[in-house]
């Protein structure tokens, strides 16, 4: 430990000898209730899990307080980690991987609620059952309110993200999400997530392009509630940042990406002239509440197929 971070330890802590980690970072989010939601299976895991959150550098007294306040208060063991300064989803994955002391790592985002009673019960059961390196539980929205300011976002993944085992496991790579994340340690240790990625988007599925070179990856229904959805102008703005991520994985897997739909589309827009021009147009076609919500996803995706065109 260093200057640039503290520890918060609960009393149950030191002594464990936990089999899996559960490894949950967060940024201005609050990690209280999955931490709360987690401890509901605490009595039936005879210690055989930790946790570990990690505050990335979020400089907000109040909410570290609560944050330790609730460490202190399960009885699942539990450390929060606090950053004094922000080093990215990528770093901050890597710097809690080699905080855990279980042989496998669960990856959680702050903003998840697990859907199933037993959820992490089901991953020790597949731990013993000899699980695959990596496995993916999916997410859902079957806790998360509708929330008309969220109603484009929601449209959105449960088009996109929130599908069936069967499905994702059609094209295992694509549908990584750190979300909901099982990986076992010596495979994390030998591929840790790229540092040089900047923001949001895309280091959790260029990871899982290098890690399934070498081993499977296996999703299951397993899922857990993406309580923390998007305004269309937040979603909008997370697609401008992952720009120069996009450009990072076709550098460096293009044999891969070109056969993503994403892909190809924004080859083909790169044909088109005037981006610069039209491109403001489509951002505000999906923004308006008053279009049609079918027409503003298609906007939205066209919107970031025009933003990738310039990574291609």
């Amino acid at each position: 430990m260093s200057d640039a971070e503290t520890h918060v330890d609960n009393s149950a802590f030191a002594a464990a000898r936990p089999r899996l980690s559960v490894l949950a970072p967060f940024y201005r989010d609050d990690p209280s209730l999955l931490l709360l939601a987690l401890d509901r299976e605490a009595g039936a895991l005879a210690g055989a899990v930790e946790v570990i959150t990690l505050d990335d550098g979020t400089r907000d007294e109040d909410l570290a307080a609560k944050v330790a306040q609730t460490i202190g208060r399960i009885a699942l063991p539990a450390r929060f980690i606090r950053l004094a300064e922000n080093v990215g989803r990528a770093k901050g994955r890597n710097r809690m991987a080699r905080e855990a002391r279980g042989d496998w790592l669960l990856f959680l985002d702050s903003d998840m609620a697990p859907d199933a009673p037993r959820f992490l019960g089901a991953y020790l059961d597949l731990i013993e059952a000899g699980a695959p390196p990596v496995v993916c539980g999916g997410f859902s929205l079957h806790q998360a309110p509708d929330v008309r300011d969220h109603a484009l976002h929601r449209h959105m993944a449960l088009k996109s993200d929130c599908l069936p085992a069967a499905q994702r496991n059609l094209a295992p790579e694509k549908h990584v999400f750190t979300s909901n994340l099982l990986v076992r340690r010596d495979v994390f240790e030998a591929e840790p997530f790229d540092e040089g990625f900047r923001g949001w988007g895309w280091e959790d599925v260029e990871w899982a392009m290098r890690v399934g070179r070498n081993h499977p990856i296996l999703h299951i229904d397993n899922t857990a509630t993406h309580l923390g959805l998007d305004s269309a102008p937040v979603i909008a703005a997370k697609y401008e940042q992952s720009a120069a991520n996009f450009a990072r994985v076709v550098a460096e897997h293009l044999h891969i990406v070109e056969a993503y739909p994403s892909y190809r589309l924004a080859k083909a827009l790169k044909k088109v002239p005037l981006r610069q021009t039209w491109r403001p147009a489509l951002k505000a076609v999906a923004l308006a509440d008053a279009t049609p919500m079918p027409a503003r996803d298609f906007a939205m995706r066209l919107y970031r197929a025009a933003l990738y065109a310039e990574a291609v």
